[in-house]
């Protein structure tokens, strides 16, 4: 029987890295379209801001530069890299396209999305408006700020928080030491652009979880429009009003962003506020020497309205879980962090970057129980980037180590209607951990880079149990994980790439998995780890742009939720003997007309802008569960926008989100979500210059249904696991940039 087993997983494998091949072998056919056709993707494109004398002079030396590196491509790309920082006047703050070109040296998945794609013509209070059209990511509503949040499948199991992704601003780390992480600190407005790391990808971040790692930057005084106002309002109370000022005088730059939303929420008992701020301060010690300085802040009261039955769901989608109104679940969140990074330029060819951080977290919890949660996190970061000529080839290295060490002083107490009654539990938890990566690409021809690296993990997890009226709970945990990787990347002309790569991840169990109270203990939680197969190909064309990438991922002892918990919407994680996560995620920009009311140089376009995801994930061979699939998230997701652009700066256009299919929400396969298909619209006006404005409908149908799951062992009717979305709503709002 396990030789019958081993043949057929080697035949699944080896059908699906041939039908993964063929992506790379048959590419999309986009040579015969010409350059001024088609228009790339909001995702990737911002409008372009009015050119002054010194962004032409700007112009002109990256097109020299461009046509340079085009001569001789089997120069180092640094020296064309140093000439766009010294252009965009931040060395620690790389501008976009910079930025965008260091993310694609990566053999496999990631995007980058410029904020002005989603900050001036959607609502964008979420992340889910930030990560909308980047394929293979599944991000939707809960309630508030809270968002479902999973990338190539991971954390499906974490119906709470996050897990398995790493969040960072400005490089550091936004989840705690211990891995949890939190939406409620993401602020939107605050950044100029979203680097999505997929899977094993973020190697040089010190990421070693299955869906990778997100980087959310922020601009500094010295790019554009630092100085700004804008106001956003609409259905459920929603309004938000956020301000941004910057500049810089010689050698000292600074920025500061800070917003107040607040709204009523479509649920009830799912109102909130928040209060966030974001900063930076750089000084430009030498030319080649900057350190910069970042504060963060953030005070966010939020109700929690609960997980209902998949009837109440589709049929009473306003009504919040009894329990949760009589008992008044919050989540309420104060943050604090100060960091700063610093960039020394050594040479045309070497850069190292180095800095530290703090984060003071705060956060008062009112469910099942009280959580009064105290977390203190620190730790530092640093790398060296070396790109020169070696033997008449080029070769790229870079290596680096990172620290996030941390503790928790936990404690719980009774609810009382949302006060604290009587204490039940205290600990204070401690997680460290220590990271050191190397990868180098060496280019055999001057446009195919072999490359080969590997990360080392050290990790601990403490508890000391304080309160041992029910046992002492006190334990510890080691891990030493390594985790190599191998590809390839083919610049097959300056504008299209192709890639593969076999990787290896591994992720440390948070204090959130397991359970005391049924005597599975966080130090019996094994490490999740993956190998994982991706092959893929991407483009950036003035006429359109692609992204087509599929990948396999073979998992050990993925933390799943094998046992069902008394509290409802929960589970308790412990780890499943093997499980495969693969799919397909594609993505495309195409003008599919132009010069419809306007000809010329700059003609008016109606194009299009598409994600799709395809979702595979099962149980492998299961002695319990089969070959079932896993529970969390839909096997096809759609997000597609038809819009009229003019060249005025107006656009007007209807967009789509489909699942066509229903999907699990328990291991045992017992019970679905139900699909659906939502229609929205905006229109309105952006330019690149000062002012912006939109107005956005979504769910034009007023169509109740399911936007996101928890998980559970086993289901049924009468299981409380769903979270409606929210019905018919518009936005307006408005922008200014100086």
């Amino acid at each position: 029987m396990s030789s019958a087993l081993s043949r057929t997983r080697r035949r699944s494998r080896r059908a699906f890295l041939l039908a993964s091949a063929a992506l790379i072998l048959s590419p999309p056919d986009l040579t015969a379209q010409t350059s001024d056709r088609l228009l790339p993707p909001v995702t990737v494109e911002a409008p372009a801001p009015r050119r002054t004398a010194a962004a032409t002079a700007t112009n002109r030396g990256t097109r020299t530069a461009r046509a340079v590196r085009r001569a001789t491509p089997a120069a180092p790309a640094t020296q064309v890299v140093v000439n766009a920082q010294a252009s965009a006047g931040a060395l620690t703050s790389p501008a976009t396209e910079q930025a965008l070109r260091t993310i694609q040296q990566t053999p496999g998945g990631v995007a980058l999305v410029q904020a002005e794609t989603y900050r001036t013509s959607t609502v964008s209070n979420t992340i889910k408006d930030v990560l909308d059209y980047v394929p293979g990511v599944f991000a939707q509503p809960k309630w508030g700020d809270d968002t479902r949040l999973s990338i190539r499948g991971s954390g499906l199991s974490r119906n709470f928080h996050l897990r398995g992704i790493q969040l960072y601003q400005d490089g550091v780390p936004i989840n705690t030491s211990d891995g949890n992480g939190d939406f409620q600190e993401i602020d939107p407005t605050a950044y100029k652009y979203v680097q999505v790391y997929k899977g094993a990808n973020a190697l040089e971040l010190g990421a070693n979880a299955l869906g990778g790692a997100i980087n959310f930057v922020t601009p500094t005084g010295r790019d554009p429009y630092p100085n700004g106002v804008s106001a956003d309002g609409g259905a459920f109370g929603f309004k938000r009003i956020q301000a941004n000022a910057g500049g810089a005088s010689g050698v000292f730059d600074g920025f500061i962003t800070a917003s107040n939303q607040e709204a009523t929420g479509f649920r009830d008992h799912s109102f909130g506020h928040s209060n966030r701020a974001s900063g930076n301060i750089g000084v430009q010690i030498t030319p080649d020497f900057e350190t910069r300085f970042y504060g963060n802040f953030n005070e966010i009261r939020q109700r929690i309205p609960g997980t209902v039955t998949k009837f109440s769901a589709l049929n009473t989608p306003q009504t919040a879980a009894l329990n949760n109104v009589n008992n008044d679940h919050q989540r309420n969140l104060d943050t604090y962090r100060v960091a700063n990074k610093s960039t020394v330029r050594l040479s045309d060819t070497t850069t190292v970057n180095f800095g530290l951080f703090q984060t003071e977290r705060h956060l008062k919890h009112p469910i099942f129980q009280f959580l009064d949660h105290q977390f203190s996190d620190y730790g530092g970061f640093a790398s060296i980037t070396d790109d020169r000529l070696i033997g008449g080839f080029r070769n790229r290295i870079i290596a680096g180590a990172n620290v996030l060490n941390g503790e928790n002083d936990a404690r719980q107490f009774v609810n009382i209607g949302g006060f604290k009654g009587a204490l039940t539990a205290s600990s204070l938890d401690v997680s460290r951990n220590t990271s050191a990566y190397v990868q180098d690409s060496f280019y055999v021809l001057p446009n195919v880079a072999l490359i080969g690296g590997t990360q080392f993990l050290y990790a601990t997890r403490d508890r000391r149990d304080r309160f041992l009226t029910d046992g002492n709970q006190s334990g510890r945990t080691e891990f030493n994980l390594f985790s190599p990787k191998g590809g390839v990347l083919w610049d097959i002309d300056p504008t299209w790439q192709a890639f593969a790569n076999v990787s290896r991840s591994a992720e440390v169990p948070s204090f959130g998995e397991g359970s005391n109270a049924l005597a599975i203990p966080f130090t019996r939680i094994r490490p999740q780890r993956a190998t994982t197969y991706e092959v893929g190909t991407r483009g950036r064309r003035p006429d359109a742009t692609w992204e087509l990438t599929a990948y396999r991922a073979e998992i050990k002892d993925e933390l799943q939720c094998l046992t069902n918990s008394l509290i409802a919407g929960s589970c308790n994680v412990i780890n499943a003997d093997r499980t495969v996560h693969q799919g397909i995620e594609a993505g495309a920009g195409v003008a599919v007309l132009r010069d419809l009311f306007v000809n010329g140089p700059a003609p008016d376009k109606l194009w299009v802008n598409v994600a799709y995801t395809f979702n595979d994930f099962r149980f492998d061979n299961d002695p319990v569960f089969g070959n079932n699939q896993l529970p969390g998230a839909p096997r096809h997701f759609l997000r597609a926008e038809l819009l009229y652009k003019h060249p005025t700066g107006l656009y007007i256009g209807p967009n789509i989100e489909w699942v066509p299919e229903s999907y699990f929400v328990d291991n045992a396969n017992s019970l679905k979500t139900q699909a659906y298909a939502l229609f929205g619209f905006k229109a309105g006006f952006d330019n690149g210059g000062a002012y912006s404005f939109y107005i956005e409908a979504r769910n034009l149908a007023d169509k109740a249904y399911i936007a996101s799951a928890s998980v559970a062992r086993n289901a049924n009717l009468t299981s409380t696991l769903f979270e409606p979305g929210s019905g018919r709503t518009v936005f307006v709002g408005a922008r200014i940039r100086l």
